[in-house]
This record gives C-alpha cells, sequence and structure tokens, in this order.
C-alpha cells in the first residue's frame, strides 16, 4: 500500500514580513507628510468655496509667512499623474501667492464620492459662509450621499437604512439644518448666478441683495424670466418681497409670465418700501398744546406743517 503524499498548502506571505520589523510595517501604514509641487495640484472639480483676497486670507499668508504652512493640505492621485485638492484650496492659494513651489501635503487614496463628502465636510466648519456656498456645497455631498446608497443597494440591511432616513434629512442631522431646509439651500443653485450673487449680497451687506425666502422662491422661474428680473433689479435696486417672489413664481408655474408682467409686478410699491417717519411721543408733546386729544393729534400735526410751509414760502418771497 502506497503511502499518500503530504498535500502542499499554499501559504500565503509577504516577504518583506521576513525582513521588516512590526514597527516598520506600522509607520508604511501611516499618512506621511510629502512636499509636492504646487504646479501638479489641480482645483477640486467644481469647488463650491470661493477663494476671496480678504482679512482672513491676510491673516493666513503672515501665518505662513512666520511659521509656514503648519497644516498640510490633503489632495488624491489623479489618472494622469496629477493631484487634485481635496481640502485646503485656500492654503494652496495662499502658499502661491508668497511665490511657493511646493507645499506640504497627504495624499489620500479616495473615491469620487468620498472625496466630495472630505471636502464638504472640511469646508462647511468654517463659520463665515455664503449662501451660494452652503448651497452647492449641499448639493454635492447630497448627491454623493444618494449615489453611495444606490451603489449599495444589493446589500438589504444598507437599503432598509437608506429608505429610512433620506440623504437631505442625513444631511441636516449632521448641520444642524432640516431636511426641508437643506432642500431649500439647494434649490438656490437653480438661480442664475447674477440672482445667486445678490442673495450673497444679503450676507456681506451689498445691495442689491435678495434675502433667503424670496430667493428660493425664485428659483422655480425660468432662466429667461430670471433675466428679465435681474436686469429689472440692477436698473431699479428694488429686490422683489416674498409675497412678490410667490406671485412670480406662480404666474410662471401658469405660463402667464412674460418680461411686462414681471416690470408691472416689480414696479408696485411694497410695504416696507414706504417710507415710515417716526417722532418720538415725548419729544411731540413738547411742541403742541397739552389740551389737544389724542386722536386729534394727527391732523393738528398735519395743519401746523401746512402753515409753517406758507410761512416759510411767504418769507422766501419777502426775501427776494
Amino acid at each position: 500500500m502506497s503511502e499518500k503524499k503530504p498535500q502542499d498548502i499554499p501559504i500565503s506571505f509577504n516577504l518583506d514580513d521576513f525582513y521588516t520589523t512590526q514597527k516598520q510595517r506600522e509607520d508604511e501604514k501611516k499618512e506621511k507628510i510629502e512636499e509636492i509641487n504646487i504646479s501638479l495640484i489641480d482645483n477640486f472639480k467644481d469647488h463650491p468655496f470661493k477663494v476671496l483676497e480678504n482679512e482672513d486670507m491676510k491673516a493666513l499668508k503672515e501665518s505662513i509667512q512666520t511659521s509656514g504652512l503648519l497644516s498640510p493640505v490633503i489632495i488624491r492621485k489623479k489618472d494622469n499623474g496629477r493631484f487634485e485638492m481635496v481640502s485646503g484650496h485656500r492654503r494652496k492659494y495662499a502658499c502661491e501667492s508668497l511665490g511657493m513651489d511646493k507645499i506640504p501635503c497627504i495624499i489620500k487614496d479616495l473615491s469620487d464620492d468620498e472625496a466630495t463628502i472630505f471636502m464638504v465636510d472640511s469646508n462647511l466648519q468654517r463659520e463665515k459662509l455664503l449662501p451660494s456656498e452652503k448651497a452647492y456645497a449641499y448639493k454635492m455631498k447630497y448627491e454623493a450621499i444618494k449615489h453611495q446608497g444606490t451603489s449599495q443597494q444589493h446589500d438589504a440591511t444598507l437599503r432598509q437604512v437608506v429608505t429610512k432616513l433620506r440623504s437631505d434629512d442625513k444631511l441636516g442631522k449632521e448641520y444642524g439644518e432640516s431636511g426641508r431646509n437643506i432642500q431649500r439651500y439647494i434649490r438656490l443653485t437653480y438661480l442664475t448666478k447674477e440672482l445667486l450673487n445678490m442673495v450673497d449680497n444679503s450676507e456681506l451687506k451689498e445691495t442689491p441683495s435678495i434675502a433667503f425666502n424670496p430667493a428660493v422662491e425664485l428659483s422655480y422661474l425660468k432662466e429667461n424670466e430670471q433675466k428679465v428680473l435681474a436686469d429689472f433689479i440692477n436698473e431699479n435696486l428694488a429686490t422683489p418681497s416674498l409675497a412678490q417672489a410667490i406671485e412670480l413664481r406662480e404666474l410662471s408655474k401658469n405660463g402667464t409670465l412674460d418680461s411686462m408682467t414681471i416690470i408691472n409686478k416689480m414696479s408696485q410699491e411694497k410695504p416696507n418700501q414706504i417710507a415710515k417717519i417716526q417722532i418720538k411721543e415725548a419729544d411731540l408733546f413738547k411742541v403742541i398744546p397739552k389740551n389737544i386729544q389724542r386722536d386729534k393729534i394727527e391732523d393738528y400735526v398735519l395743519k401746523a406743517c401746512g402753515y409753517y410751509t406758507k410761512y416759510l414760502k411767504q418769507k422766501s418771497r419777502e426775501s427776494r
């Protein structure tokens, strides 16, 4: 009876494991900071956050000049041998402005969806954000989360979770917003660039400016309707109230909104545009007789102003 040959059991191993220490293997897994040429780093596609020359940028440049760049940027490799910025656009801009050729980077292996979520999260932590920045950031992350859920629907457990908690609700929980408000911000991305800039002006304290709630309603207007509206606003420096914006949206929905209708609706005087003159009661009673009844005060003031106007005209004629 012939002996059975012992069966060879394949053993999977890395030859390097026999020649490296555990510490060396752990160090290789750690993220390393590398100096990468700035010219090889492209901005993130459709990056929604603005890089502005403001006081914060001035302070950042001064810090880099004094102490160097203390926090490395986050990048990922592209298929063409270049890199894409994930987090650090302002730092990259500051270093470029200071004439630096290289910048300290951490290279992460991220998918498109992972990179989008990382980029949005790292920027939404900033205190000062414009409505347009929030709008496009929420939209990008919302779509990335939805795409991740769709691509993993083979997992029944995950599918139940995705169905139970909508993408906008997930975003809202992260940023202290309701799912509805997330969707309202995303609606702003349907505005033309000119109108969206006016929404940003409401935060920048510049004119003309459109408040958030009317802007959401205006986002439902067609592009050509928004263009007519923007032209009117620029020429007249008059922006729509919430009531006007809702009315314009309804007219657009019904297909009855044309250029003249927009101009006519916007030309109507709004209650908040009627100038109001306020006089303190204490000051008023210093100049009117004490025996004037309260319900007669308005009539008394108007008549007094009328007599004073006649007096000024008479005095003007006498001085000629």
